[in-house]
């Protein structure tokens, strides 16, 4: 399953607990968006057991109508973002995505037909995902479509991520986000900041001035950073980027929201894992090390630790096997 996102879910030794804390910690189908902000609202993502992960979006109010940055993956997850704008009767202006992974873009269609004149913005890196990770994805559909050990669960979301990939270009953007500014979306002022060669080979994170808040995307996610596109340097520069900017409140691509002394936390965690993984350290050291340094970040149950403790070995080993990045990095300031 490595091209489906979460490589987790294909690791016999890591499924049942993750299913089993997945089943106790996520919240209702529909998710219940999450005042954040005066106008703004966390929808929470999360993961299914035997499912692939829905990233959480963010709805900004603007005086044209609603800002929704990434749009999830499954039906429920887009159900909550139609449901918000019905509660505030008002329609969706504006799509930002973050970046292009499937449990951040795939509600992008189905938003698009209840409102057809909404806007979708993010960088261009879809273009090559479309033709190479996601291209691979779907070509590997149908081994796993037959495999009878996998959920049928698992089978469904394979079948709708394929549907997703050969309808690609209603995933692309109408406006392509070249550059670092700010924005005006819906009548609402925005910062909006490209990063280059982190996460994908473009992402782009939110900065609200107002609220003093930021929307990273895949910049942070826990319990563990996914890394199957990675550049990790270009990662570490994006993540100095976001430190230097006055923010008081960051929402993560996954997990709950952050304050500045959380975020701070992550991003020392986050250059010591890549420290690690770029040595000769043993590579469950790094994957150890990693969890205990975002504990208090997790929650108590201590089935997510064991959940952080697989992901961060599996990166590793991945980190390990292509040069210290993802095999999907092609950037020229590649870690060393």
């Amino acid at each position: 399953m490595k091209n489906w996102h979460w490589p987790w879910l294909a690791l016999a030794s890591m499924a049942t607990a993750a299913s089993t804390w997945a089943a106790e910690t996520l919240p209702a189908p529909a998710p219940t968006p999450r005042a954040v902000a005066p106008g703004v609202w966390m929808i929470p993502g999360g993961m299914r057991p035997d499912r692939q992960p829905d990233g959480n979006s963010v709805v900004f109010d603007a005086p044209a109508g609603l800002i929704v940055v990434d749009s999830g993956r499954h039906a429920w997850h887009r159900d909550a973002i139609l449901d918000l704008a019905r509660t505030q009767k008002k329609n969706v202006a504006a799509i930002v995505n973050t970046h292009w992974h499937l449990d951040h873009v795939s509600g992008n269609p189905a938003l698009r037909a209840a409102y057809p004149d909404l806007r979708v913005y993010a960088s261009d890196a879809i273009d090559g995902a479309l033709t190479g990770f996601l291209a691979k994805s779907a070509s590997e559909s149908a081994a796993y479509l037959e495999d009878s050990t996998l959920a049928a669960e698992m089978r469904d979301d394979i079948r709708g991520d394929v549907a997703t990939i050969q309808a690609g270009r209603a995933l692309q953007p109408d406006t392509v986000i070249g550059a670092s500014g700010p924005l005006l979306l819906g009548g609402r002022e925005l910062t909006i900041n490209l990063v280059r060669d982190a996460v994908t080979a473009g992402d782009v994170w939110v900065y609200d001035d107002k609220n003093r808040l930021a929307v990273l995307g895949d910049l942070v996610t826990l319990p563990a950073p996914f890394l199957d596109t990675a550049c990790p340097a270009g990662w570490q520069s994006a993540l100095q980027q976001v430190a230097a900017t006055n923010f008081e409140v960051v929402i993560p691509g996954h997990g709950d929201r952050m304050n500045r002394a959380q975020f701070l936390l992550y991003q020392d965690a986050f250059d010591a894992f890549i420290g690690c993984a770029n040595s000769a350290r043993p590579q469950e050291e790094c994957a150890a090390q990693w969890a205990e340094s975002i504990q208090s970040l997790l929650s108590q149950d201590p089935r997510e630790r064991q959940l952080a403790v697989g992901l961060a070995n599996y990166y590793v080993g991945m980190l390990r096997d292509h040069g210290g990045r993802s095999q999907y990095c092609e950037s020229a300031a590649k870690a060393p």
